[in-house]
């Protein structure tokens, strides 16, 4: 239903302004003014797509490429050499797919997977997939742009797209400069998009490998966890549930200070067959609220003893010394887990006190917990730990003032992961040699500057150019055709 509402609102969207659009240009009354509009703001308007062309970065792009030339040639050099053995790898990965997936061995991830949103795009992602696409393309084309200057070829404009969902960038070159220098020259231009793609990659990683270190002195680490968010209507939520902003430090006896420690504290209680508290005799006898006048059973069975007597007590099971029978007692939730825990009824031996281990008297999935947070008593949770786990969303980066966004380091680690994933993903794209994408033109320029020698015939080279242009093509082709049946069926 998700993905079937996502689909009508983009093309209901796409519709209406290319609708929007024809009606304006053929109105004779607005014709005019809204050509006008479009020519001064550099933009276009076709089916699925809207387009920003602007020549105002020029002396920009004019200004950076001329900053230090020999370290520039240096720089974009060093960019065809990456671009090269990546082609390969590249060549060599998608071939690899392919015949694994013909012998039926199974791939776990497909590399050229669509991002599509609702069906393997989280809808709370989209705008970190959306903006980190849009960088990563600005930043592939300012290569390029930088790169032209460099090697003297006249940039014509800048210009930003959206098509359908996916954002991205273009730069316009001038097609006469480009043919007239050399292939080595024009190799620098090509691979230059590809290879900042693989330094902004390795630039986020560093980012968030060092992410800890830089934001030490905003926040604390390794102390505790702080909530983040809490579902609306869980069981944690409401007055005396978890608040967002406050630590979470031990849940019963486990401490937490990491989300792998509340990850492992919440698998452990699943684990646990029973985790009680030691209440003396005399006191569970003066706490019970039962309202029945038999409280021994000769089963062990999970009954309601409290009876709906009140939301604060809960039906807690035992055994004494004297009997095996199971007792059951309707006891205040709250003073009976302030009690030492117990996980057998010799942890509760106290000289001269007939104490015993009392147990919630419920099912084998369903756990009582006390969540231990911020200054307040501790939360009693009651039911499964996997509703607890997805009921609430933590962070290890505690702030040290209030002020201080509770979401920023979560915001930053998950801008960067999608950088390293998308520029990686354009960094393989790319640099295949298919129609329309740079490998294209950078195999072309590779073949003019390695085959000249050997191969005089342009006829020849242009053959070899061809055939393995056709071959990357329907490589790509193929790889995207098995990951779309992948994610679809």
């Amino acid at each position: 239903m998700l993905q079937t509402t996502w689909i009508a609102l983009v093309l209901g969207f796409w519709s209406s302004l290319y609708l929007l659009d024809v009606f304006l240009k053929s109105k004779k009354s607005v014709a005019r003014p809204y050509l006008s509009f479009l020519d001064k703001t550099g933009l276009t308007i076709s089916a699925c797509q809207v387009r920003w062309y602007t020549c105002i970065f020029n002396r920009v792009f004019l200004r950076v490429g001329q900053w230090k030339p020999h370290f520039l040639r240096i720089w974009f050099t060093l960019g065809i050499i990456f671009s090269l053995l990546a082609m390969v790898a590249s060549i060599f990965l998608l071939s690899l797919l392919v015949v694994n997936t013909l012998r039926q061995a199974p791939v776990e991830h497909q590399v050229l997977t669509p991002v599509m949103p609702g069906v393997n795009l989280p809808t709370n992602q989209i705008s970190y997939y959306m903006l980190t696409l849009l960088v990563c393309g600005i930043l592939h084309e300012v290569g390029h742009a930088v790169a032209a200057v460099r090697e003297q070829v006249r940039i014509n404009g800048f210009g930003l797209f959206l098509l359908l969902l996916y954002p991205g960038a273009f730069v316009d070159l001038s097609t006469e400069h480009l043919q007239a220098v050399s292939p080595l020259r024009q190799l620098r231009i090509y691979c230059a998009g590809v290879w900042h793609n693989l330094v902004i990659a390795v630039l986020a990683a560093l980012v968030l490998l060092a992410l800890p270190g830089m934001l030490v002195p905003f926040y604390s680490l390794g102390a505790s966890v702080v909530v983040t968010d809490v579902v609306p209507n869980s069981a944690v939520s409401g007055a005396r549930g978890l608040k967002i902003g406050e630590t979470v430090t031990r849940i019963n006896d486990c401490h937490i200070k990491s989300i792998s420690d509340w990850s492992a504290c919440l698998s452990t209680s699943m684990q646990e067959k029973w985790t009680g508290h030691c209440l003396p005799l005399d006191l569970i006898k003066e706490l019970d609220a039962s309202p029945f006048t038999n409280k021994s059973h000769s089963q062990w069975e999970v009954i309601d003893c409290c009876n709906s007597t009140s939301p604060t007590h809960l039906c807690f099971m035992y055994h004494t010394k004297k009997s095996a029978e199971t007792k059951y007692a309707c006891l205040p939730a709250r003073p009976a887990t302030d009690r030492p825990m117990c996980r057998l009824q010799s942890d509760c031996y106290v000289p001269k006190i007939d104490a015993a281990c009392v147990y919630p008297a419920v099912d084998n999935e369903t756990k009582l917990l006390r969540v231990f947070h911020g200054q307040r008593p501790p939360l009693l949770f009651l039911g499964h730990p996997l509703d607890l786990y997805y009921s609430v969303s933590l962070s290890n980066y505690v702030p040290k003032i209030s002020i201080i966004p509770l979401n920023l380091p979560y915001v930053i680690e998950t801008f960067c992961k999608y950088i390293i994933s998308l520029s990686g993903a354009l960094v393989i794209l790319n640099v295949i040699p298919c129609y329309a994408l740079d490998g294209q033109y950078i195999f072309h320029a590779f073949v003019e500057l390695a085959l000249r020698p050997a191969v005089p015939d342009p006829e020849i080279r242009s053959l070899i150019f061809s055939l393995v242009i056709l071959f990357g093509t329907l490589l790509l082709l193929i790889n995207v055709v098995l990951a779309m049946w992948t994610l679809l069926f």
